[in-house]
């Protein structure tokens, strides 16, 4: 049943208003068997009815907002982000990369940029500056057919290089550089990346971004 249950928020969150016949056919539940799930996840605030359908509720955000990769990322990285945001009007965040999704968790917003967030955490591809530098370390794994054939090459510049840059994968306008934050073990738990316009350079932006994501790493714990 809870299984279910999960499946069943799953396909609330990707049709997002949708009714109950749909959901219970992505789902694969049996219609009554959705119903009495919707009607139990409304009374715990997982999901709430609307005029269309259904969608995520209240609840499931306050639970994943508290979810972090490293017990003490949000609060390490919160001040240097404030600083890189202030010294160069770029938008900075904190990510992570869980299967082919960039996964926003905090972000400081730039003068030099707009950039809003998404609607939901799993709204940004992989292939953001900041999924490619964590999709580049040896200990990622892609979910089936999701890499094209030329990631390998790409994946080793970007290791070598210690960052990753995109152009307008967010948004029209938008440029992002990353650069990865790690743990203790010494395998990256999350990416820092600065997004700005392309007037601004994205390129100008890659040194300072390295900078403060090795002032964070130190905070996290690795001697870097």
């Amino acid at each position: 049943m809870l299984e279910g249950a999960f499946e069943l928020l799953a396909a609330v969150e990707r049709a997002d208003g949708a009714g109950l016949t749909r959901l219970a056919c992505d789902s694969g539940l049996p219609k009554a068997t959705a119903h009495r799930l919707l009607e139990q996840l409304i009374r715990l605030g997982a999901v709430e009815r609307h005029a269309q359908g259904y969608r995520i509720g209240s609840r499931m955000f306050q639970l994943g907002n508290a979810w972090q990769p490293h017990p003490q990322l949000r609060a390490t990285a919160a001040e240097p982000a404030r600083r890189l945001a202030r010294a160069t009007g770029a938008a900075v965040g904190v990510a992570v990369l869980r299967h082919d999704r960039t996964l926003l968790l905090d972000w400081t917003p730039g003068e030099a940029v707009t950039l809003p967030a998404p609607r939901n955490r799993s709204a940004w591809p992989w292939y953001t500056a900041a999924g490619k530098v964590l999709a580049a370390a040896p200990e990622y794994r892609f979910p089936p057919t999701v890499a094209p054939a030329s990631w390998p090459r790409e994946a080793r510049t970007i290791l070598q290089r210690g960052v990753a840059v995109d152009r307008e994968i967010l948004m029209p306008q938008v440029c992002c550089v990353a650069a990865p934050l790690y743990g203790v073990s010494g395998a990256p738990v999350a990416a820092l990346f600065a997004a700005t316009g392309p007037a601004h350079r994205p390129e100008r932006l890659i040194d300072v971004v390295v900078r403060t994501s090795r002032a964070i790493s130190a905070g996290l714990g690795r001697d870097t």
